[in-house]
């Protein structure tokens, strides 16, 4: 059975592929390998708010062996306002929709706040016995519409599945999984993100291929490639992830931390 930590290196790996091309568009670039600097100016490896907000997720329930909304809540603020759960102690790269709920004390749930921001950190709750109600809580620190929260759930629903052993193929709907390229888009928007991030593991039959798929479609490369990622860690395991890319991969010792 696949491990919360085949699934984390592989959201990590997914992210820091992404991290260089972020918002660029769709072939104007050519992700290959794990590549430096280019959106963000960050070293080769370097992940981003993705796995910050996961490992910080993965942090509170290894603390509290339980989902506590609160203490999940104070430690997305920990890495927002004193960069914890980061590789360089620098927080660049945050959503709109995160700041403002973290500033605010509460989740928001205007059709406008529909980003990416909880479905990128949510799956560590796939390894706990976590409810719906408890996703969708996890959720709504930031994120709280219904669509946001519902996509988590669904996120998670598949993960769980992709833990028992059932194949992709079962597991993501055919609708999203012959579509063309032309017709899957990767913006932030939650429900993009997670049709592309399903897409990639559809159309590919190991880790590195779904995660260049997912990063070379554009716009929000780090979070579908992180989403992607997870799931990818989940099929393919630790070790379906490409050596080169594991030993470039920055902050293990971040990750390591925080397993449960």
């Amino acid at each position: 059975m696949r491990t919360l930590r085949d699934a984390i290196y592989g959201l990590a790996v997914g992210d820091a592929l992404g991290v260089p091309v972020e918002f660029m568009d769709r072939d104007s670039y050519e992700v290959t390998e794990m590549m430096g600097h280019g959106t963000h100016n960050q070293e080769a490896g370097t992940w981003s708010d993705d796995t910050s907000m996961t490992l910080a997720t993965c942090d509170s329930i290894r603390e509290n062996g339980k989902i506590d909304i609160e203490d999940m809540r104070a430690k997305f603020k920990a890495w927002l306002y004193d960069a914890e759960y980061t590789v360089d102690n620098d927080v660049f790269d945050r959503g709109i929709t995160v700041m403002r709920a973290l500033d605010m004390g509460k989740g928001l749930d205007g059709e406008y706040d529909n980003g990416n921001g909880s479905l990128m950190r949510i799956l560590p709750l796939a390894f706990t016995d976590a409810s719906e109600e408890e996703i969708r809580a996890c959720s709504a620190i930031t994120h709280a519409h219904d669509l946001s929260t519902g996509l988590c759930v669904k996120y998670v629903e598949i993960a769980r599945r992709l833990i028992d052993g059932e194949s992709l193929e079962s597991v993501i709907p055919s609708e999203i999984a012959t579509r063309s390229c032309d017709n899957i888009k990767s913006t932030g928007f939650v429900r993009d993100t997670f049709e592309a991030a399903l897409w990639a593991l559809a159309n590919s039959d190991n880790y590195k291929d779904a995660m260049l798929l997912a990063v070379n479609l554009g716009s929000d490369t780090d979070t579908v490639g992180a989403v992607a990622g997870g799931l990818a860690g989940i099929v393919y395991g630790i070790e379906g992830i490409p050596a080169e890319w594991m030993e470039v991969l920055r902050g293990k010792e971040v990750i390591e931390k925080c397993l449960f």
